[in-house]
């Protein structure tokens, strides 16, 4: 069995990845997604794990049973272009490393620990011990956190937020049956679907943004939103950058109109193979309310790992014959 990886952050974990291929399976890795270099390796490749997929692609790869991708997002995988045959599947495993990611960027914003940073290296102490024009920040305990989003990635930054002492709220981009009784179990008040929207907005000391992006979340946050939160209140969006209208954004921040954000979702990304991109067209780097991470909360050991295992076993049930699992299509 053949199998063509193009995954460059798999790469580092080749030797992992081999060791647990199906015995007799032959491993062709790629430094990097390049669909010029791809395409004649497919000729006889019956697996091939990579973010994207397209028809010239497919037109290669006659004998193809398996795309995997190393993450959760198909978007660039072009479903028509499959061979008959061929099972589309996807892989997760950065929920915790995300959750932590949001636990971690609150604290930060909230003591202010970047500007601190910042100002005690260049001499001044920022602190309201020694300049009592500013003021004492508040801790997280008794402060409530407003979860939009209230699957995988909202649970799990919950579980550590609650640990702090917070009060939680949620809603989801959707209302489910049991989403009610699920945030009950978890200390948690479920608000409801995207009419309430509005309303844990204005009651949240700190927002954590982790919908799914699609037609009905797209621009979920703009001016009307962003006026309706506490000019004290925090913003976290580790979902996608488009959830939160851009220009809104920039504008609340810029203004002061709410207190801070992290944003590690961004509007504008390298072109591949590239290293450098401007991530908005707005100058969020000249503020200095915002921490900005290059859509990293996902990126830990833990999440290739987990993914390689993941690949790894569905490879296997293919080669024995058995059901496949996390299917998202078959062509």
């Amino acid at each position: 069995m053949k199998v063509v990886v193009a995954d460059p952050n798999l790469v580092p974990f080749r030797d992992l990845l081999d060791a647990r291929l199906p015995e007799g399976a032959v491993l062709s890795m790629h430094p990097r997604f390049d669909e010029a270099a791809v395409i004649p390796d497919l000729a006889g490749a019956e697996v091939f794990v990579g973010p994207a997929f397209t028809p010239e692609m497919g037109r290669a790869a006659r004998r193809l049973r398996l795309v995997h991708v190393a993450g959760a997002g198909v978007d660039a995988v072009d479903r028509a272009a499959l061979p008959p045959g061929t099972i589309l599947a996807n892989t997760f495993h950065h929920g915790r490393s995300i959750a932590e990611y949001a636990a971690m960027a609150l604290l930060a914003l909230n003591r202010e620990l970047l500007v601190q940073d910042r100002e005690l290296r260049a001499g001044r102490w920022h602190s309201s011990v020694y300049d009592p024009a500013l003021s004492a920040p508040p801790v997280l305990a008794g402060q409530t956190v407003g979860l939009i989003g209230f699957g995988h990635i909202g649970g799990l930054a919950w579980e550590r937020l609650r640990g702090f002492g917070m009060r939680g709220v949620a809603v989801g981009s959707r209302a489910r049956p049991d989403d009610r009784e699920r945030a009950g179990r978890n200390g948690l008040e479920w608000l409801g679907g995207p009419d309430r929207l509005h309303e844990l907005l204005a009651g949240s000391d700190a927002v954590i943004v982790s919908v799914p992006l699609g037609p009905a979340t797209e621009g979920l946050i703009g001016a009307a939103e962003l006026a309706a939160m506490k000019p004290s209140a925090l913003l976290v969006n580790v979902g996608r950058g488009p959830l939160v209208d851009e220009r809104a954004l920039y504008e609340a921040l810029r203004d002061r109109r709410i207190r801070g954000a992290a944003i590690d979702v961004w509007y504008r990304y390298p072109a591949a193979g590239e290293r450098t991109a401007e991530p908005s067209r707005f100058p969020f780097g000249e503020l200095d309310n915002v921490l900005m991470t290059p859509h990293s909360s996902g990126v830990t050991a833990e999440t290739y790992t987990g993914r390689i295992g993941d690949i790894a076993a569905n490879i296997t049930r293919l080669a024995e014959g058995g059901p496949l699992e996390r299917v998202v299509a078959r062509a």
